[in-house]
Parts: structure tokens; C-alpha cells; sequence
């Protein structure tokens, strides 16, 4: 319903500010359409973020499903790896949508363009590192409890032969 809304202002915010023409908001000195355009920006951007918490919670609960399926158990770290995959694709998926739009802003469009970008990368780097930490240790602990158990195999096997 959050990215329906959205959308339709977003249509909203093209269509509509044109009617109002080059009219002279009285008292603040701007432009009708802008300041019209500049509204039904906000509130898409207030459905926008609404529809991107519905979609992380829906996220959250796919991720547990598909980790089920591979057989994963109810292993906290190996679900987190999942939800960061799944987050560093949303946020690709966002700030490709998202830097266009950006830069048609009249002066700072380019600045918000690079901006928009240059926090997208600072999140997929942050979410990679966070997935690598996590692998890094659960591999960690399965390697030491596979080096546990062949020392305890090896353990046997000599004193089977002395």
C-alpha cells in the first residue's frame, strides 16, 4: 500500500506543479510549483521509506524461509549473512533508482547524485565487512572443532597401536 501511495504521488509531483504555473508564493518569494513540487516530494519520500520498512520486514522473514530451506539452523550469524546479502542488493536496487532522480535537482544535482552513490558504497561496504566478519568467524569455530575432533581420532589410533 506504502509503495502504491508513493508512486502516485510521485505521478502527483509531475503532473500537478505545472498547473500552477510561474505563480509567486506572497511573503516567502517562491515559486508555486516548487514549493508545490517540493510537498509531494516529501510526503513520497515518507511513503517511500514506509514501503522500505514493510519490504525489509517481508526481507527478514523470506531470509528465514530460504535459510530454512538450505538447512541452515536456527544459527543467528548465518541468518544475519543472509539478511546483509539481501540488504546490499536493496540498497544497490535504491540508489540505482534513485541517483536519476537525484540529478535532475536544479544546482545540486550532482552533489546529490554523488552523495547518494558515495553513501550507498559506504553501506555495501560496511554490510560486506560485516558478512565477512561473520563467515570469518563461523568457519573459524567449525575448523576448530574439526582440528578437535581428528586430534582426538589420531589420539585413539595411537593408542590402539601401542
Amino acid at each position: 500500500m506504502s509503495a502504491t501511495m508513493a508512486a502516485i504521488f510521485w505521478v502527483i509531483s509531475i503532473a500537478v506543479p505545472p498547473l500552477v504555473g510561474d505563480m509567486i508564493v506572497p511573503g516567502i518569494d517562491v515559486r508555486g510549483d516548487f514549493l508545490l513540487w517540493v510537498f509531494l516530494m516529501l510526503v513520497t519520500f515518507i511513503f517511500v521509506i514506509r514501503a522500505l520498512s514493510d519490504a525489509l520486514s517481508l526481507a527478514d522473514v523470506l531470509t528465514d524461509i530460504f535459510l530454512r530451506r538450505l538447512g541452515a539452523k536456527e544459527d543467528r550469524s548465518l541468518k544475519r549473512v543472509g539478511r546483509d546479502a539481501i540488504y546490499i542488493i536493496l540498497t544497490i536496487l535504491l540508489a540505482s533508482a534513485l541517483i536519476p532522480f537525484l540529478s535532475y535537482v536544479a544546482e545540486i544535482g550532482n552533489m546529490l547524485a554523488g552523495a547518494a552513490s558515495l553513501v550507498a558504497l559506504g553501506l555495501i561496504i560496511v554490510l560486506t565487512y560485516d558478512i565477512g566478519r561473520i563467515l570469518y568467524r563461523t568457519l573459524e569455530t567449525r575448523t576448530e572443532v574439526l582440528a578437535n575432533r581428528l586430534a582426538k581420532l589420531a589420539k585413539r589410533s595411537r593408542k590402539k597401536k601401542g
